[in-house]
C-alpha cells in the first residue's frame, strides 16, 4: 500500500514538471513500473476492513467505562455518539455548541475530511436514533454533564479519547477493534435501517458510492426485518395489488 502511494506521489511530480515548467520528461514509465509491481504481487489494493463491534462487545465497553472509577472521559458517551453519528474522532472532539441547531437538531461538523477539498467541506447531519443510540439525547446528556453549552461539545483530547478505549478494549478482551470501526458500524446500521445510499451519505459524508461501501458491512441476517417491513408497509400492500 505504501510502495503505490509513493508510486502516485512520483507520477504527480513528473506529470507536474513536464505539464507546468515545460520539462522534456514522461510519465509512461512510471506507469509501465506500476504495471511490473502490481505483476510481481509487491503492490495492490489495502485490505479493506470489514470489523463491527457485537452488541455483546459493546455492553462489555460499556461496563468497562462506567466501571472505572478513574477514568474523567465519558466514554460510554463518547461511543454511542460515534455509532449514532458515524462521526470520525477528531469531528466529535472539535465540534462546537455554536455548530448545534437546536430547533432543527442538526450538527454542523465544519471542514469534513474530503481529498479533493481539504477546507470549507462543511455538512449539516441530523441527529437522530436510527442507529440504536440517540445522538440528540446524547448531546442533551452531554450538556447536563458538563454543566454549560459553550466551546466543544466533547471538550477532550482526541488520543486520550482513543488510548482510553484501546486500553479497555485490552481489559474486556475486545480484540481487533479500532475506534475507527465504530465509523463503520454507524453506517451499517444505517443501512440496516433501510435507509438509501445518498441518505446515508447525508450522515456520513461520503461523494460517492464507491467510498462509501468501504464503510458498510451489512450483516445478511438484517434483511429479514426490512423485508418483515417492507411487506407490512402500506404502500407496499397497495403497490403489490
Amino acid at each position: 500500500m505504501t510502495l503505490g502511494i509513493d508510486i502516485g506521489v512520483i507520477k504527480m511530480i513528473i506529470t507536474h514538471a513536464a505539464a507546468v515548467h515545460g520539462l522534456d520528461i514522461s510519465p509512461e514509465p512510471v506507469d509501465l513500473a506500476r504495471v511490473a509491481l502490481k505483476r510481481l504481487g509487491l503492490i495492490g489494493k489495502g485490505t479493506e476492513r470489514d470489523r463491527r463491534p457485537t452488541t455483546d462487545e459493546l455492553n462489555r465497553l460499556f461496563r468497562c467505562f462506567d466501571d472505572n472509577d478513574r477514568l474523567t472521559l465519558p466514554m460510554t458517551r463518547i461511543v454511542k455518539f460515534a455509532v449514532a453519528t458515524a462521526m470520525r474522532l477528531d469531528e466529535i472532539c472539535r465540534v462546537e455548541w455554536t455548530d448545534l441547531d437546536v430547533d432543527r437538531r442538526m450538527l454542523m461538523i465544519r471542514d469534513r475530511k474530503d481529498p479533493r477539498n481539504k477546507t470549507g467541506n462543511d455538512q449539516r447531519i441530523p441527529l437522530f436514533a436510527a442507529t440504536g443510540f440517540d445522538a440528540w439525547a446524547l448531546v442533551t446528556e452531554q450538556a447536563k454533564h458538563l454543566g454549560q453549552t459553550n466551546g466543544r461539545i466533547f471538550p477532550y483530547n482526541s488520543k486520550s479519547v482513543g488510548t482510553a478505549f484501546r486500553r479497555a478494549c485490552v481489559e474486556v478482551s475486545v480484540k481487533d477493534l479500532h475506534f475507527h470501526d465504530l465509523r463503520h458500524e454507524g453506517t451499517s446500521r444505517l443501512f440496516e435501517a433501510g435507509f438509501a445510499i445518498e441518505q446515508v451519505s447525508l450522515v456520513t459524508g461520503h461523494k460517492d458510492w464507491k467510498m462509501l461501501r468501504r464503510y458498510t458491512h451489512i450483516r445478511p441476517e438484517t434483511l429479514h426485518r426490512l423485508a418483515a417491513s417492507r411487506a407490512s408497509s402500506p404502500l407496499e400492500t397497495r403497490a403489490a395489488e
